[in-house]
């Protein structure tokens, strides 16, 4: 028996059929394998790309770790705006883990009540936020081995920092100890002992204090002849008056082996002259009230003016004094706009800072390496005597001279640097020059292989790569001019006065979390603004908002005349309104219906500007954008059909 035959128009339904299931599940398969999450980013910020910092975090770990991922997924209280955030969340997180070589797992656990997602999420210190009388979840923990990480809540608000602050998390859990920071100071940071009985011991400082809590601080002395960048992670050069070049090379084969160095130099510290027996600057003993690295700064690329301070009267402060207020010129207040890299982690949530007396860094180039100012002045300010700067002097205003330049105040060096001691240690004999080999005559025999002379101990330039932290003063994270110390009861409470203290916490934390988070950029903003839209809308303010308050004014302004004839009839007046106050009444409610029509007339103009932008928006999606794919596509095709046509 013959086979019916079957219909074009049903094995056309077939074959569609077909290619759209394969279309499907082609798709499918793409996109759960870690092919299908790549893509490209075109967008201005690269907000879709994970920085290198992270990057390289992710391709060092050699320990697995995990991120539980609290979030209440399933319930209709969440917020529209923390839905959004978590979808965010959700792309980041799936880039982390493609990036991680399988070293990363994410577990996704929505904590509903009395179940055990709830109680990890509460083992791990995530207690839920509560809305409309409902416990919400929307943080994550990271752990690695037995050590845990928490970010307690998701904040849409800090969208930008969200890849810096899982990059720190994994960083520290990946990390089996304390970092450990290596201080060398003139300074008696730790404090003293009392100095005879009865009297009280000096205390340390508050920095210095809650540095021990959070690292492993250990005090280098102002001689060390070893740094092992292997065991230090930072070395906190802390007004090192007085440094000797041994104890300069030092800081130099450290900084070669890939250390990272922060130096705090200060062209005039008041708190040295407070602490110290007197200023050896006028003949005195005690601490020297400046400090440099003569040798090591030339070699970095750069300049420190330390025998003058820096002024200047755009960034001045205002202070009271006995004789009454003056503007300090060189105790500066250095507010968002002094801090050019708008992006960086240690810059920016920082509102103001406040330097007293600075000295002032210039960038010479030539050492190779990569300048980065991160808080700098302005281009009024100028070089003025320490000592009259010290003393608030008045005449600073009119002797003050700018060169028009803007001096750094806070730099970030990084990359592969040069050695500043080219001969090897100070003090001891340079090598001696390699012999030339005397020349064999042919026919002789070869002579005794002679051993070569050891090579030198020291590096010339670095084997890894570098950082250095340079700011120019140390009397901004002293405790009376970085926080607001309290005593409860015999216990001192700290709290920052200023941005100083997050300033130094920041750079530290950055650079002791990993050394891939060392300038390490922030997450520009996923939600973009309708700029377009939002001058539309202020030019419709500008407008109309006169005329509304002219409105108001006249409406507030009738209420109370009619209030002041409603009073009078309380009272048991007989009320009659003379044709001027009916007249008056009349004019008030054709105005108000007038200026309401004209508001309405404004509003509805608005929306048609509005709606006809978003129309071209999405015209501009859903036919020019194929419109082009088309047409290129045709021309692909006309191109080949006509090479085909040649041969």
């Amino acid at each position: 028996m013959a086979h019916k035959p079957t219909h074009p128009v049903t094995r056309a339904a077939f074959g569609v059929g077909a290619l759209v299931a394969i279309a499907v599940l082609a798709n499918w398969l793409v996109s759960i394998t870690p092919a299908g999450n790549r893509g490209q980013d075109f967008t201005e910020n690269k907000i879709h790309t994970l920085s290198e910092g992270t990057r390289g975090i992710l391709a060092e770990l050699d320990t697995p770790v995990v991120i539980r991922y609290y979030a209440s997924r399933n319930t209709a209280y969440m917020p529209e705006v923390l839905k959004l955030h978590m979808r965010r969340v959700d792309d980041l997180l799936k880039e982390y883990g493609a990036l991680s070589k399988g070293k990363l797992r994410i577990d996704e656990l929505d904590p509903q009540p009395d179940t055990d997602a709830e109680d990890s999420a509460n083992l791990d210190g995530i207690n839920g936020q509560r809305m409309d009388d409902q416990n919400l979840f929307f943080g994550l923990a990271v752990t690695c081995l037995d050590r845990t990480s928490v970010i307690p809540f998701l904040d849409p608000n800090d969208e930008t920092m969200l890849e810096y602050h899982l990059s720190k998390a994994i960083a520290e859990v990946a990390t089996p100890a304390k970092p450990v920071i290596g201080v060398m100071s003139a300074l008696e940071l730790a404090g003293s002992p009392a100095q005879m009985p009865g009297q009280r011991p000096t205390p340390g400082w508050v920095f210095y204090q809650q540095l021990k809590q959070s690292f492993e601080v250990r005090d280098l002395g102002m001689t060390p002849t070893v740094i092992d960048p292997k065991e230090i992670k930072v070395l906190l050069l802390f007004h090192p008056a007085g440094i000797t070049p041994a104890a300069e090379f030092a800081v130099d084969q450290y900084l070669l082996g890939g250390g990272t160095v922060v130096a705090c130099l200060d062209a005039f510290s008041v708190v040295a002259q407070m602490t110290s027996g007197g200023n050896p600057m006028m003949g005195g003993g005690g601490t020297p009230t400046t400090s440099t690295l003569p040798t090591l700064l030339g070699a970095w690329g750069m300049s420190f003016e330390s025998g003058q301070a820096l002024a200047d009267p755009t960034y001045l402060t205002p202070m009271r004094t006995k004789t009454g207020e003056t503007d300090a010129m060189a105790i500066l207040t250095l507010p968002q706009e002094a801090m050019p890299q708008k992006d960086n982690v240690i810059t920016k949530d920082l509102k103001s800072i406040m330097l007293l007396i600075p000295g002032a860094f210039t960038q010479t180039g030539g050492a190779g390496v990569a300048a980065n100012t991160l808080v700098r002045s302005s281009l009024r300010a100028g070089l003025v005597d320490s000592m009259k700067a010290s003393r608030l002097d008045p005449s600073l205003a009119t002797s003050l001279k700018s060169k028009g330049v803007a001096y750094d105040l806070v730099t970030h060096l990084s990359g592969t640097f040069k050695s500043a001691f080219p001969n090897g240690k100070p003090g001891e004999p340079p090598p001696a020059p390699k012999a030339e080999e005397p020349k064999k005559e042919i026919g002789q025999l070869p002579a005794e292989v002679k051993k070569e002379a050891p090579k030198p101990q020291w590096l010339k330039e670095g084997s890894a790569a570098g950082n250095v932290f340079l700011i120019a003063d140390i009397d901004a994270f002293y405790d009376q001019f970085a926080y607001k110390v309290q005593n409860f009861g015999g216990m001192q409470m700290a709290s920052p006065a200023n941005g100083n203290s997050s300033l130094l916490f920041n750079l530290l934390d950055q650079a002791t979390g990993s050394k891939h988070l060392i300038g390490s950029r922030s997450r520009a903003a996923v939600r973009r603004p309708f700029t377009v839209i939002q001058a539309m809308e202020a030019t419709f303010n500008k407008e109309v908002g006169q005329e509304i308050a002219n409105f108001q004014a006249k409406q507030e302004e009738a209420q109370r005349k009619l209030s002041d004839l409603q009073a009078k009839k309380s009272q048991g007046s007989d009320l009659h309104l003379s044709p001027e106050q009916e007249a008056e009444i009349r004019k008030w409610r054709h105005e108000s219906v007038e200026y309401s029509r004209q508001i309405r007339e404004k509003e509805k103009d608005l929306r048609r500007q509005k709606d006809k932008l978003a129309g071209n928006i999405t015209l501009l999606n859903v036919a020019v954008m194929p419109a082009i794919v088309i047409l290129f596509g045709f021309a692909l095709f006309l191109k080949r059909r006509s090479s085909t046509r040649a041969r």
